[in-house]
């Protein structure tokens, strides 16, 4: 098969799934390797769609808002130097 898009395959993960986060990630750092900025900003969105399909399928009551309070957290947390 020749090249896409990527220049390595990828196992194909299924939405809602851990393995679809992994795909994306994986895609992300092959559009890194190709120094395509445009493709990498697109595999942050496909990877933001992944998160939030395996929040739908396995927590339905969080949602990405409350992942955003708890990175907040995190980051206030080591600007601060305290956990």
């Amino acid at each position: 098969m020749g090249i896409g898009y990527h220049l390595t395959e990828f196992t194909k993960g299924k939405l809602g799934e851990s393995s679809k986060i992994l795909e994306e990630v994986n895609e992300l750092i092959d559009a890194e390797k190709q120094d395509c900025k445009i493709m990498a900003l697109v595999e942050l969105s496909d990877l933001y769609g992944a998160i939030e399909s395996y929040l739908g399928n396995n927590y339905p009551d969080i949602s990405m808002i409350d992942l955003k309070k708890m990175s907040d957290i995190t980051k206030r947390a080591f600007i601060n130097g305290r956990r």
